[in-house]
């Protein structure tokens, strides 16, 4: 059904990467998913009343809270697709990540509700009707949240949308919660055991715990995660793939929203170089990358020695102690300055954030290591910068 709505509604459908496109989709699944949901509570509601179950009305409360969380990320859409202004310079495509989190903030909501409710059912347990047409409502309530799941999960990934994928966990909540619904239901009447308050104890917690990992999953854009290490290789390809830059280092990437990702960097370039031309030959690196990988890009120009072996050879031997501390560790800004009565070292050292030492403690062990060169006496001044971990 989404697929032939999309090709109705939203023109150049396969081109999903394309902010308005982006935005339609956003419209089209916030519309389908209220108008699921909302048949679904009126089919349950009717169910429960006629039932006296308080699981089946509750399910169908559940899926009145949905079509909420459809508004939700419906609104997050627009608002994500609205233009710069002078409060948000950098766009509004944060909004995504703002509507997933409520998302996930309704699944606990719901969580907590259905535990709530169900442990005061096994306190004072009554006894409900069985109906065959309750019963097939719950059954087309299942297959329309499998449904539901199928289609946020798969354009969630296409369009990178974590509001989507909240929505989908949700539905797969709905889903399973539903059925253990209709297993008590049909369990009591073959046994005549009341269950439905152990069964829904149970359900709630694993909506508790999906909203639990939904949550984390859309408040980390919001914090500033670390960036995909796949993307970071693309940027070090890119770049080292030009003999101009012979190394990159301090990568940042800030996440505006799906559409909107910008990348600095610094990309280490001859020193002796002309200034015009090297500065030439960096825009195109940054027009290049941002082509490819769909982001802005600026780059900073370190210039490093290229020439003065002394120093080449010195800062191979301090790369060499880095790595013997951990392979990750990295040495960039290295420079050598002479003194009149001394030599002076500087670096940066890049280390993981995993590395249980202090900066102090590491900045101690690689002065100790430099300090014991033979023939030398450098005054050692090092920046410890931490990075994500490598894979």
């Amino acid at each position: 059904m989404i697929r032939l709505l999309a090709r109705i509604f939203i023109r150049e459908s396969n081109t999903r990467s394309d902010t308005a496109v982006r935005l339609r989709y956003g419209i089209l699944t916030g519309a389908v998913g209220i108008f699921l949901n909302v048949c679904l509570f009126l089919m349950k509601w009717a169910a429960g009343t006629v039932t006296g179950s308080i699981s089946i009305t509750a399910d169908a409360f559940n899926n009145l809270s949905d079509a909420g969380t459809s508004a939700i990320t419906l609104f997050g859409f627009r608002m994500a697709a609205q233009k710069p202004d002078k409060e948000h310079p950098f766009g509004h495509g944060r909004m995504e990540y703002i509507s997933g989190l409520l998302v996930s903030v309704a699944i606990l909501i719901m969580g907590f509700e259905l535990i709530k409710e169900s442990v005061t059912r096994i306190i004072h347990p009554q006894e409900t009707v069985f109906d065959t047409l309750a019963v097939v409502f719950l059954v087309i309530s299942i297959l329309v949240k499998l449904y539901m799941y199928w289609y946020n999960h798969s354009l969630g990934k296409q369009l990178d949308s974590p509001a989507m994928e909240a929505t989908a966990m949700d539905s797969v909540s709905d889903a399973v919660s539903t059925t253990a619904v209709l297993l008590v239901s049909i369990l009591a009447k073959i046994t005549g055991l009341h269950l439905d308050g152990w069964m829904g104890t149970v359900i709630g917690v694993l909506i508790f715990i999906t909203g639990i990992r939904t949550l984390k999953s859309t408040a980390d854009p919001l914090l500033g995660q670390a960036p995909d290490r796949d993307f970071i290789n693309k940027v070090e390809e890119i770049a080292t793939s030009h003999s101009l830059v012979s190394g990159v280092h301090d990568i940042t990437v800030h996440n505006y929203g799906p559409d909107n990702v910008m990348v600095t960097f610094h990309a280490e370039v001859p020193a002796d170089g002309d200034i015009q031309s090297v500065h030439e030959q960096i825009d195109h690196i940054e027009h290049e990358m941002s082509n490819r990988l769909h982001c802005s890009v600026l780059i900073h120009m370190d210039p490093i020695v290229t020439d003065d072996e002394e120093a080449l050879s010195l800062k191979q031997q301090v790369q060499e102690m880095a790595a013997g501390i951990d392979p990750f560790f990295h040495v960039h800004d290295f420079r050598l300055v002479h003194k009149e009565s001394f030599s002076k070292v500087l670096f940066d050292l890049e280390v993981p954030y995993s590395w249980p030492e202090s900066d102090k403690e590491i900045i101690g062990r690689m002065r100790e290591q430099i300090a014991a060169l033979p023939g030398h006496d450098y005054k050692v001044l090092i920046q410890v910068d931490r990075t994500s971990d490598q894979s």
